[in-house]
């Protein structure tokens, strides 16, 4: 299966970020990301930027391991649920598609998201 993923930050941004893109790898041979960008803040009160990056790996795994997965490196990283309620996000990795299944429709829209997907082709 083809998996996409978006990671985004902005709390120790580069850090993170960094953080991400090892852990990514040690778990999904021959991952391939596209550049990291920084951008403006979406719907968060938080006036500091974001990076985000948009990457695509293959696995046999299934989609909900590879979700828990994404999931446990978001914790290494330190993301708790109260600073959601601050915008502070340390680390988000979210699982945009699956083969043709679209998780998150509405982030394909995302400038930096289609350019990711184009980066990626």
């Amino acid at each position: 299966m083809v998996y996409t993923i978006c990671i985004g930050s902005n709390e120790h941004r580069r850090e993170n970020m960094a953080l991400a893109r090892r852990r990514l790898a040690e778990m999904f041979a021959g991952i391939r990301f596209a550049r990291e960008e920084d951008t403006l803040p979406l719907a968060c009160r938080r006036p500091g930027m974001f990076s985000n990056q948009v990457a695509r790996f293959v696995s046999d795994s299934r989609p909900a391991e590879v979700a828990a997965r994404l999931k446990a490196i978001e914790r290494e990283a330190g993301r708790k649920l109260a600073d959601k309620q601050r915008d502070i996000v340390r680390l988000d990795i979210d699982l945009l598609m699956c083969d043709t299944e679209v998780y998150k429709p509405e982030d394909l829209h995302r400038a930096y998201i289609v350019r990711g997907l184009e980066e990626l082709k």
